[in-house]
């Protein structure tokens, strides 16, 4: 499980005295209990799958606080920030090509009997199901539109 996966390289990281990634580990394994507490309360276990949505949400985060840290002109940041969205996306998973990615939004569309821009919201749903942690969400509502309108 991937929770394992990141405690162990947490104890790893505390015996190697690497505070950087400790203290960002630390933070990551944080935020994952909070959902487990969350799940908790909805009688649900907690999933790889609710780890990747916690690791999504960081790395998001992180993306954020780059833009602004370069409008403010604090390189500094902008430099912290970058070394911790690389060590959160070793968490994910391998991320899909973009003709891969192109290929199943096809049958995708198959799949729901999609015709117009009006179904996008049906193929962005299951879309979004199937690359989960894999497809950046933009870059599967970009393929979508264009594929939609193609057609």
């Amino acid at each position: 499980m991937l929770y394992e996966k990141i405690t162990k390289d947490y104890t790893t990281a505390l015996k190697n005295k690497d505070s950087f990634r400790t203290e960002l580990l630390s933070t990551l394994r944080s935020a994952i209990k909070y959902k487990e507490i969350e799940l908790r309360e909805k009688q649900k276990e907690l999933t790889d799958q609710d780890v990747l949505e916690v690791i999504n949400k960081e790395i998001k985060k992180r993306k954020e606080a780059i833009e602004l840290y370069k409008q403010g002109n604090r390189m500094d940041l902008v430099e912290q920030e970058e070394m911790e969205l690389k060590i959160l996306e070793e968490y994910l998973p391998e991320k899909i090509s973009e003709e891969e990615l192109r290929e199943k939004i096809k049958e995708i569309i198959e799949k729901v009997e999609a015709r117009t821009m009006k179904d996008m919201g049906k193929v962005m749903k299951e879309a979004m199901a199937e690359f989960r942690g894999r497809a950046d969400g933009e870059e599967i509502r970009k393929v979508v539109e264009e594929l939609l309108k193609g057609e």
